[in-house]
């Protein structure tokens, strides 16, 4: 098997659960999409690990290794791939995610999707740390999220 030049190698996204339990629908359609997301922007995918967890869990990880003593939705650890593919790990804390969704009044799917590719785009080297970076974010979000919506959701793949 052959995937970018690489043998014997097919790159992968990975789902996980660490502390709860929850089980995404539509893995097929979000790995192609996220797939296509890297593609998209001119990189090549490698393997990604998305992890589900709790508050507490994705806090003290928050702590530990970034020394930011609150809550957050998503924490990304890029990997250090010599092969120049977009690869790490992508906790998602699905508590936080479900106060979001209800506090913006969107669906839980759709803000787990919006968490999801916004790690993406963090392991794509896209930061968030001032208001000109989170305007570009935001925006990538919202278009990758169309994109989803448009393509990935009716199809069955």
């Amino acid at each position: 098997m052959y995937f970018w030049g690489v043998k014997n190698h097919a790159f992968m996204i990975l789902f996980y659960n660490q502390d709860v339990t929850y089980k995404v629908c539509n893995r097929r359609a979000i790995k192609h999409w996220l797939n296509d997301v890297i593609i998209s922007e001119k990189h090549h995918p490698g393997d990604i690990n998305i992890i589900f967890c709790s508050s507490d869990f994705l806090r003290n990880m928050n702590v530990r290794f970034l020394q930011h003593d609150y809550c957050t939705d998503v924490i990304t650890f890029p990997y250090d791939d010599e092969r120049q593919r977009v690869s790490g790990d992508v906790f998602i804390d699905i508590y936080t995610v479900n106060d979001n969704a209800l506090y913006y009044a969107v669906p839980f799917e759709n803000e787990l999707l919006r968490v999801m590719v916004h790690g993406v785009l963090h392991l794509l080297d896209y930061n968030d740390g001032s208001v000109e970076e989170s305007v570009i974010m935001r925006s990538k979000e919202d278009h990758y999220l169309s994109l989803f919506t448009e393509v990935y959701s009716e199809r069955k793949l």
